[in-house]
């Protein structure tokens, strides 16, 4: 069969001219996912200077993505913010690469409990260099090469936060590689071994396989003998993610059945991000105690915008939990929220020692953090909608110092109208979906 991939030039609603890949079979997805992960490859290796200290901007404004409210991707731009400074015992960073997750997409379309006022500049994670330190902060230089969780303002060109949550890293580790490291590596230790108590021998299922989670899942697990691990993935990622799983399963099909013909007894462990059918599913394939753990709802997003339907949908498809029933069968279900665990339940210490458990990995060279692609600030709509399509293979990134194709640089500092109808046209039809939304 031929396969062909053509390129178009097409004019948007609003006047810009975008460029369109049609692409003729999934294997045109892959393809085009291994291209960029090798131009991306190539753009890190040279983004590192020999000197990692910056010279200090002397300037009070920084640029920022902020959300001016909650909803499409309309609702993000590039702006000039003031610049923060370091309160006491707060580090104060310049940032060179922020972390886009599954859950900021979430935040944007408001779909979380409690979302925050609006407008604010979204991202939870960063690595940059250390400016300067606020009155009473210790254990940090200026200069110091630096990853850090932020509670919120992480994609702008500074950042300011507490020092129990920033961390030093290796002097060979990368920032794009910092940024991809924090959350998700930190998540899938803590669920594996904190958790769920892996050991030899033991085997777990991992939903999305392909990304930045799924993947540090598959690389931990490689730590201790013969643990099994089962994936589900889109088909386009197979091909490229098939060596880091045991067992690798389409995610559209049942897999309950097919997991059950190679282990009739079911999983020790099930992560789960997907929520809603896949609740009951994951504790159907538990043995007698296995663990189950719910670290995401991805399940709730089906459009561009929040939508009440596929909200209840994924509630109503949650199999309502019989504590009896998980005494009679030896069963364990938990959940898991890093984010909480560190901003509201001072869980700093906890991270810290697994931080460092897994930079002892990463020196061993038994971990390496996958990036799928690096964005401008300004790229950072074309960024979500990559997590938002499932097109991503491991974590992208936004590289604050990456210049934007001119094709995307002003749609990101500037609402269009044809974002407002799109808009529009997914809140007259919540069911509306492009492709499921899973990262």
């Amino acid at each position: 069969m031929v396969v062909r991939q053509e390129q178009q030039r097409a004019q948007s609603p609003g006047g810009l001219q975008q460029t369109v890949r049609l692409f003729t079979s999934p294997s045109d997805m892959a393809k085009e996912g291994t291209e960029i992960a090798e131009e991306t490859e190539q753009m890190i290796d040279q983004k590192e200077p020999d000197n990692p200290v910056s010279a200090v901007v002397d300037s009070k404004e920084m640029r920022a993505v902020l959300l001016t409210g909650f909803g499409g991707l309309n609702k993000l731009k590039v702006t000039k913010k003031p610049m923060p400074e370091p309160q006491r015992g707060e580090v104060k960073i310049r940032v060179k690469a922020c972390g886009l997750n599954f859950l900021d997409l979430m935040v944007r379309q408001g779909n979380i409990d409690n979302p925050p006022k609006t407008p604010l500049v979204p991202g939870f994670e960063c690595a940059g260099i250390v400016e300067s330190v606020g009155e009473n902060t210790k254990g940090f230089e200026i200069g110091d090469r630096v990853m850090a969780f932020v509670n919120y303002s992480a994609w702008a060109e500074v950042v300011c936060t507490p020092l129990d949550f920033v961390h030093k890293i290796p002097d060979d580790m990368t920032f794009p590689e910092a940024a991809a490291f924090s959350m998700n590596f930190v998540a899938a230790y803590m669920m594996l071994f904190e958790v769920a108590n892996l050991r030899e021998g033991m085997s777990v299922l991992v939903h999305s396989a392909g990304g930045a989670v799924g993947q540090a899942v598959a690389q931990l697990c490689s730590t201790v003998p013969n643990v099994t691990v089962f994936g589900t993935a889109s088909p386009f990622k197979h091909e490229a993610i098939q060596h880091s799983v045991t067992h690798l399963f389409d995610r559209n099909i049942d897999y309950v059945p097919e997991v059950k013909k190679i282990s009739p007894d079911g999983v020790d462990i099930v992560l789960d991000c997907l929520c809603g059918e896949n609740t009951g599913k994951g504790l159907t394939l538990l043995k007698p105690m296995g663990t189950y753990i719910l670290y995401g709802s991805s399940n709730m997003v089906t459009g561009e915008t929040k939508s009440f339907f596929s909200f209840a949908k994924s509630w109503w498809q949650v199999e309502k939990v019989n504590p009896i029933k998980l005494y009679e069968e030896n069963k364990v279900i938990a959940g898991f929220s890093l984010l909480n665990l560190l901003f509201k339940q001072g869980g700093c210490n906890q991270v810290k020692a697994a931080v460092q458990k897994l930079l002892s990995l990463y020196d061993q060279k038994k971990i390496k953090p996958v990036v799928d692609s690096l964005w401008a600030l300004e790229e950072v709509k074309e960024a979500m909608q990559r997590i938002h399509d499932r097109g991503n293979i491991g974590k992208l990134i936004l590289d604050v110092e990456k210049s934007p194709t001119p094709l995307m640089a002003n749609d990101s500092t500037e609402t269009s109208e044809a974002g407002e109808e799109e808009e529009e046209q997914e809140e007259d039809n919540d069911n509306k979906e492009r492709m499921p939304f899973i990262q």
